[in-house]
């Protein structure tokens, strides 16, 4: 059976995680909220609970945009530490690109979809879930943004050697996969075709 670390879990499972809703993942579920009874509780720049090379793979959705600019690096250190040499991160986060056109388009605050908390306006994706923040929830605000080229060299830029990734305007998303390995283009796409939307 392979592990996978659930970084910023909230309330959810594997369930419904493509690619890894599956027997032969076990899930250990990472989060800075203690209501949610987290596996291990801590942060994305501290995570020195889980140990070093300890898990086969990292599901991250929405998390990377809540640190700030000078600790994404960090984050991704602490990604690439926890993975086993083969590890993958499979990681979403907004897209600025799609949601700066919202904003060119005057759609600040008009909803662009629904979630589970509700309507998402792009003022929600730049800064953070409004709803959320208001209620107490500051680490829920957005400190940082990233489009594809961004994304894709932040990785590289952490000692990552091989991504697949794509740019979701329709859903105001990007996904990743990357590997601490190198990886044949053949090979690194068949394998990030298993996690991707």
């Amino acid at each position: 059976m392979k592990t996978f670390l659930h970084v910023g879990c909230g309330s959810a499972n594997k369930s419904g995680l493509k690619g890894f809703d599956s027997v032969e993942w076990r899930e250990i579920r990472f989060d800075i909220d203690p209501s949610v009874y987290p596996d291990i509780q801590g942060t994305l720049v501290d995570m020195h609970a889980v140990a070093t090379g300890s898990v086969d793979a990292i599901y991250s959705s929405h998390n990377i945009e809540h640190v700030f600019p000078h600790e994404v690096h960090t984050v991704l250190l602490e990604f690439h530490r926890v993975l086993k040499e083969t590890g993958i991160v499979v990681l979403t986060c907004p897209d600025l690109r799609s949601v700066c056109q919202a904003v060119v388009n005057d759609r600040l605050l008009e909803t662009l979809y629904e979630s589970p908390a509700g309507p998402i306006a792009p003022i929600d994706i730049l800064y953070g879930h409004r709803d959320s923040v208001a209620k107490g929830k500051i680490h829920m605000a957005h400190k940082t943004g990233f489009t594809y080229a961004t994304l894709n060299n932040t990785f590289f830029n952490a000692g990552f050697k091989f991504n697949v990734g794509a740019a979701r305007p329709s859903m105001y998303d990007l996904w990743i996969v990357s590997f601490k390995q190198l990886m044949s283009n053949e090979e690194g796409t068949k394998i990030a075709m298993n996690y991707l939307p």
